[in-house]
Parts: structure tokens; C-alpha cells; sequence
């Protein structure tokens, strides 16, 4: 893709966000889309929301499960960028038109002590970056109608990223068992998933050191601060108006998300 595809394709899904119309895969309107090219297109939109006034606050990764791999036809994983607006408050209802089509993950959250800049970081350094974890659901979401994506597609915009809930109960590392301990997603308390962190990676710690490292190639750092989503450790569960999704971790308690009513006019 040249310059000009490239920002075309960006103000295309920065208009879906707000015309709330989902558009058609950039993998079908553009022949030939890379990697490459999605990350550019990314990069053209965050560049916009910085120079709107937003801050990134971290970053996620997606597609690191075998499950969320298979749910959308990918294999191997992708990032995207966190920024202000998309961290939303516990508890407090969300609203219905918030998202274009929303689905829920439940994610063991990385808070950052120190920078931390691959390439070549190790598991030791990685966990020595971490300051403490939460427990989390990330909202993903897709400008592209009917998630009918490719990996190119769900890269360009941003790895489907929608919000998040960050619980409020900070544990050390030391504390939680990442690989072994289990998770049980519910929804209006009927049980939506099961999993255990082994499912990202291996550990979500895995999940950490490569998002370090594939930005390190790219001369970009993790900041001390910042918020690291390292994937879903169950399949992604779709949203609706008046949905209230609870996800407890073992050894780190639990997170809540409301979702408000549909407004009725």
C-alpha cells in the first residue's frame, strides 16, 4: 500500500467510530494489505487521538489463546494501543452505544514499575518490571461489520480494541499462580467461560515478554505506569444492553462490568 491507501484506510474506521457503522474488510478493498501496512494504519490513528488530546495508557495483546486463535481464523498474536478513554470504571453502568459490537475477555492486567524495552527481554526481567496485577475484562470490539476479519484487519484497528474494567484488588506476582491459576467468566451469573492463564502463551507472563520485545524491534518501550493486557483466557463472550459479566481469578479475586439498559427513545 502507498501513503495515501494507507491514511484512506485509517480515516475509514476512525469514521466508523463515529458514525457507529461498522465498514467492510479493509482486506477486501485493499489487495495485497501486510502486516506491515496494518500497523501503519494503526499507528495513523493513535497518532490522531494524541494529537486530539488522548494519552496512551498501555497497550494489549490479542490472539495469544488457542481458543480466541481458532474464534477468528488467526495464528499468531497481535497488539494494539490503550489510551485514556477506554478505561472505564467498575461497576459503573456502561452505556449501550458505547461500543459497535462488543464482546468481553477476562485477562490477568500487568501494571508496569519500571520501563521495560526489548528486544531480548527475559522472563526474570519482564516479572521484575511488573509492579503488581489485576484482575480484568477487556471490551474488544470491531469497526469491521460482522468481525468478518483477517489479522491484517483486526491490526489496523488497533487489535480490536474497545475498553476496559480493571479490578481494584492489586496482587504481587508472587502471589498468583499466572500459568495454573483458573478463571470462571459469568454472565447474569450463569457461567459464560472457563480457563486458566495457561491458555495465553503458556503464562501471560509470556504474553508480556513478547509484546516487549516485538515493540523493542520497533524502538518503542513498555512505560512504568502503564497497563499491559497480555489476552483473553477464555473465548470471547458477546455483549447486550443490561449484560453485568463477573470474572474471578484464582488468588486475585474478581472484576465487574455493568452494562447499562438499551435506551429506549
Amino acid at each position: 500500500m502507498d501513503v495515501v491507501s494507507r491514511a484512506e484506510a485509517a480515516q475509514l474506521l476512525m469514521s466508523a467510530y463515529e458514525s457507529r457503522v461498522p465498514v467492510e474488510p479493509l482486506t477486501e478493498k485493499y489487495a495485497g494489505l501486510s502486516l506491515a501496512d496494518a500497523y501503519q494504519i494503526q499507528l495513523i490513528q493513535i497518532g490522531r487521538r494524541i494529537e486530539g488530546g488522548r494519552r496512551i495508557l498501555g497497550h494489549k495483546v490479542g490472539l495469544t489463546s488457542a481458543a480466541m486463535q481458532r474464534q477468528l481464523g488467526v495464528s499468531q498474536p497481535d497488539f494494539g494501543h490503550l489510551t485514556d478513554e477506554m478505561f472505564l470504571q467498575e461497576n459503573a453502568p456502561i452505556p449501550a452505544g458505547l461500543f459497535l459490537q462488543p464482546r468481553i475477555e477476562p485477562e490477568v492486567a500487568f501494571v508496569l514499575r519500571r520501563d521495560l524495552a526489548g528486544p531480548g527481554v527475559t522472563a526474570a526481567e519482564a516479572a521484575s518490571a511488573v509492579d503488581f496485577v489485576l484482575p480484568a475484562l477487556e471490551l474488544i470490539d470491531s469497526r469491521i461489520r460482522d468481525w468478518k476479519i483477517t489479522l491484517a484487519d483486526t491490526i489496523a484497528d488497533n487489535a480490536s480494541s474497545g475498553g476496559v474494567v480493571l479490578g481494584s484488588r492489586p496482587r504481587r506476582l508472587g502471589e498468583v499462580d499466572l500459568r495454573l491459576g483458573g478463571c470462571v467468566l459469568r454472565r447474569r451469573a450463569e457461567v459464560a467461560g472457563t480457563g486458566a492463564g495457561g491458555a495465553v502463551l503458556g503464562s501471560p507472563l509470556n504474553s508480556l515478554i513478547w509484546l516487549a520485545n516485538t515493540l523493542g524491534e520497533r524502538g518503542v518501550a513498555l512505560r512504568a505506569g502503564h497497563v499491559v493486557l497480555p489476552g483473553s483466557i477464555t473465548a470471547s463472550v458477546p455483549v447486550s444492553p443490561g449484560d453485568v459479566f463477573t470474572a474471578t481469578f484464582t488468588g486475585l479475586g474478581s472484576v465487574t462490568a455493568v452494562f447499562a439498559p438499551e435506551e429506549v427513545s
